[in-house]
């Protein structure tokens, strides 16, 4: 049972939304502006390991995870020990006025986590679009170089800087413009969509990388090229085998930084703690945010010493910046992977999930491709031969899951792929439930 008594199980007690939300709902409407939307319209009330229970008692299982934060789950022990001590103590001071050690400690651990035996550095933020934005300044501090090379299907923040590295216009763009200058954009190795067949697209992405940077910008302009080892709202689309060496090389040969922005697929999500450890990328510079804090925001930059260090004192900062009840909250979450085996568990829930996805799309021919590693997990929806994408069966299996006590997310630059990121702490128990939910989903179908 959770705190406030509610099942851990799928169970709903009203309509969704129920009564109360729907009370919410009408305060939102005259508090909130429009464009500050929420997937569901369930309020919720208490949390746990793999569900959610809402303000009418109704109880989900939660297959997002906050968008990929809570990895370690809704109030996870050590996080709630560690942060609730910090609480007692202090609850800010700014690092860049007053510092404090837990700083330190997160910076210690994730210098010591990310890829690389090379000598590095970490500073803190509140969020992913700041430690995106933050790592390009670190990269143009270092190279004194302006251009920034980005990817189709990207997603790297809000920010002007991050939403004009992002590559969907709606939501992100429309009407937000004019955009930051010198950012351009190249093909992703998607091998699903790629024109010529999966087997050429890390080759044909590649030439046409090369081509974009020696042609159009030179490739000594060039002060970065940032990419998600698996791109997240993008569609958790997978990069072609062979194409992430292919640039890493290239960046290496020419004295461009790589940063690995690792927002959504760091922190154990993958199985590994970063994404970029599959291909044995060592990236000059990484972005972790989301499940780094357990729930509390939290962001950071991690790279090469050398790079680090070439800002001037004072360049780099924020009054929230590495808050110490979120660093202490972080210290829980990593203790947590380290200690309750949670990067197994998350290889064991991507086998769980990619295996009962295989049997539903073995009936079910809208699913095209299922892809992903570990707890992150993705279905593109198609129709017939030429892969139309399909966002309105997404948008009706999401609908049924949850009118039937099953949170899912969807993605993609399209709006087809279903996106699946449980918690790593989920029960085989209650991830099964999940499943069967959504077998059910595509059989309405």
């Amino acid at each position: 049972m959770s705190e406030s008594g509610q099942s851990q199980h799928r169970r709903l007690v009203t309509e969704v939304p129920g009564p109360l939300s729907r009370e919410l709902a009408a305060r939102r409407a005259l508090a909130l502006p429009a464009g500050l939307s929420s997937a569901f319209p369930m309020y919720i009330a208490d949390a746990g390991p793999g569900y959610v229970v809402d303000v009418d008692g109704n109880s989900f299982l939660d297959l997002g995870s906050g968008i990929a934060v809570t990895g370690v789950g809704n109030s996870a022990p050590r996080v709630v020990a560690r942060a609730g001590e910090q609480l007692t103590r202090f609850t800010h001071t700014c690092f860049m006025v007053n510092p404090y050690e837990g700083y330190l400690e997160v910076c210690e651990h994730l210098n010591r986590l990310t890829p690389g035996d090379h000598e590095k550095r970490t500073a803190l933020f509140n969020s992913g679009a700041e430690a995106v934005e933050n790592a390009v300044k670190y990269a143009r501090s270092a190279t004194g170089r302006p251009a920034v090379i980005v990817f189709d299907h990207a997603f790297h923040g809000r920010t002007l800087m991050t939403m004009t590295m992002t590559a969907a216009a709606a939501p992100y763009k429309r009407t937000f413009g004019p955009f930051a200058p010198e950012v351009y954009r190249v093909p992703m190795a998607y091998p699903y969509r790629w024109p010529s067949g999966p087997e050429n697209a890390a080759r044909e992405a590649f030439e046409q990388f090369q081509m974009v940077v020696e042609r159009q910008i030179g490739p000594a302009s060039v002060a970065a090229v940032i990419v998600e080892p698996i791109q997240g709202e993008g569609g958790f689309i997978v990069p072609a085998p062979g194409f992430l060496r292919q640039i890493a090389d290239y960046c290496a040969e020419h004295g461009i930084l790589l940063i690995a922005d690792e927002v959504q697929s760091g922190i154990g999500r993958t199985g590994d703690w970063f994404a970029s450890e599959f291909e044995q990328i060592v990236p000059d510079l990484m972005t972790t945010a989301k499940g780094l804090g357990g729930g509390l925001p939290l962001a950071g930059v991690t790279g090469r010493a050398e790079i680090m260090d070439s800002v001037h004192p004072g360049g780099i900062g924020g009054t929230y910046s590495g808050n110490p009840v979120a660093c202490a909250a972080a210290l829980g979450a990593i203790e947590s992977i380290e200690h309750d085996g949670l990067l197994a568990r998350a290889r064991r829930i991507g086998e769980i999930m990619t295996a009962e996805l295989g049997e539903i799309a073995a009936t079910a021919e809208i699913i095209g491709e299922i892809r992903g590693r570990g707890a992150m997990i993705g279905a593109e929806l198609v129709t017939g031969a030429d892969k139309t994408p399909s966002p309105d069966a997404v948008a009706a299996v999401i609908r049924y899951a949850r009118d039937h006590g099953v949170l899912l997310l969807s993605a993609g630059t399209y709006g087809n792929v279903l996106r699946l990121l449980p918690p790593m702490v989920v029960s085989d128990e209650l991830l099964f439930d999940a499943m069967g939910v959504l077998r059910a989903a595509f059989d309405a179908l």
